[in-house]
């Protein structure tokens, strides 16, 4: 599972390098073009090839973040403890679960192996501004595909994703009995610093 998420990453990965008129792209013909770009990138550069982790972590660092919205999936996450939190302890759960996500992705990354992914097409939204874009990582070696879903939003600056289900598995719901067990042992901070002591933790192997 955990080398699947990584894929979630390397769909948007690259966004940033698409020029202003890309934030009016439809949300299936946006992760289409990004899988294509960010493949072919990948595939380029040895050192990516190799593992190396501190590369792609900066690929993500400075590529992914403007195009998820964390504080959505943050407080889907928390569910009805997101209230009981002040907007300053908001604020920090935000930027320790986004570290988390991108340093867990970066970590997965490293195992890409040349698979194929599929971008199933959507018909015409309309007005709508929440869609999910449907996605297949195609396997080698007769492995079965593996379906990624993608929850988008329409924001001013383009589509955002806000949760992410992996063959069946949502993102922010598996995230939201973690959450919740923290919060019922130490309340709002017992979950701050739970994500803190994390990302520490997995700074340290870098």
């Amino acid at each position: 599972m955990k080398r699947f998420l990584g894929l979630i990453v390397l769909m948007f990965s690259n966004l940033l390098a698409f020029p202003a008129w890309s934030v009016d792209l439809a949300p299936d013909r946006l992760v289409d073009r990004t899988v294509k770009e960010v493949i072919g990138i990948i595939q380029k550069d040895e050192e990516l090839k190799s593992g190396d982790r501190e590369k792609m972590f900066d690929l993500i660092e400075t590529k992914i973040l403007p195009h998820f919205n964390f504080t959505r999936m943050t407080q889907l996450a928390m569910g009805q403890h997101w209230s009981k939190a002040q907007p300053e302890q908001q604020n920090k759960i935000v930027n320790e679960f986004r570290t988390l996500l991108v340093r867990t992705y970066s970590n997965a990354l490293t195992s890409y192996h040349d698979e194929t992914i599929k971008v199933n097409p959507l018909p015409a939204l309309g007005d709508r501004t929440e869609t999910k874009v449907r996605t297949v990582v195609i396997q080698g070696s007769g492995k079965e595909p593996v379906p990624i879903d993608y929850s988008m939003e329409k924001e001013s600056d383009g589509w955002k994703v806000y949760d992410v289900t992996v063959a069946g598995v949502s993102l922010v719901t598996n995230y939201r009995g973690s959450f919740n067990s923290q919060v019922r042992k130490g309340g709002v901070e017992g979950l701050l610093k739970a994500l803190t002591d994390k990302n520490k933790s997995l700074e340290g192997k870098r």
